[in-house]
């Protein structure tokens, strides 16, 4: 089985949002949580990634900085911001209702 992109690609600002409500992170492990989590059913496309941070960036609902390792790649670590935290839950409240709305309108009606 495989999860429609269109159904989730209008939600990766509030998957990334959720993801960093957990801690700072990069984009990297993001994306491996989410291939973790949706039992490799899902991947962000690291084009699709990338545009959503620095959309985040610039909205202000995050801020990132250069992460201090000592071996390996240098990481850019991204937080969210206070506004960041309050669009998330306004989004998570944005996609129940419409999930409801959606279930409500595919649901068989067994009097058909």
């Amino acid at each position: 089985m495989s999860i429609a992109s269109d159904l989730i690609r209008g939600n990766t600002d509030t998957i990334i949002l959720g993801h960093l409500l957990n801690g700072d992170s990069y984009g990297y492990k993001i994306n491996k949580s989410i291939l973790q989590k949706t039992d490799g059913l899902y991947e962000l496309k690291e084009a699709t990634l990338y545009s959503a941070f620095k959309r985040l960036e610039e909205s202000g609902l995050i801020s990132s900085y250069w992460g201090d390792e000592a071996t390996g790649a240098r990481r850019r670590y991204y937080t969210v911001t206070p506004a960041g935290r309050q669009a998330y839950f306004n989004m998570k409240t944005d996609w129940q209702n419409a999930k409801e709305i959606i279930d409500l309108l595919i649901e068989e009606d067994a009097g058909l």
